[in-house]
């Protein structure tokens, strides 16, 4: 596996877990932190999206 695809699981873990705080406990701090999980969700994603497209060119 990639170190991208671990970054990405890392974050959607955080997101869960903050998005859990939030909805379930009412934590407003929780919710920024949910939103960042998912902006670095974004950005990984675009990362391993060309990660992919180079290794499948090179083959």
């Amino acid at each position: 596996m990639s170190a991208t695809h671990d970054q990405i699981v890392e974050a959607y873990e955080a997101y869960l877990a903050e998005h859990e705080s939030f909805e379930t406990k009412s934590i407003k701090a929780a919710a920024a932190r949910a939103r960042k999980a998912l902006g670095e969700l974004g950005k990984l994603s675009k990362t391993r999206r060309a990660e992919i497209q180079e290794k499948k060119n090179n083959l």
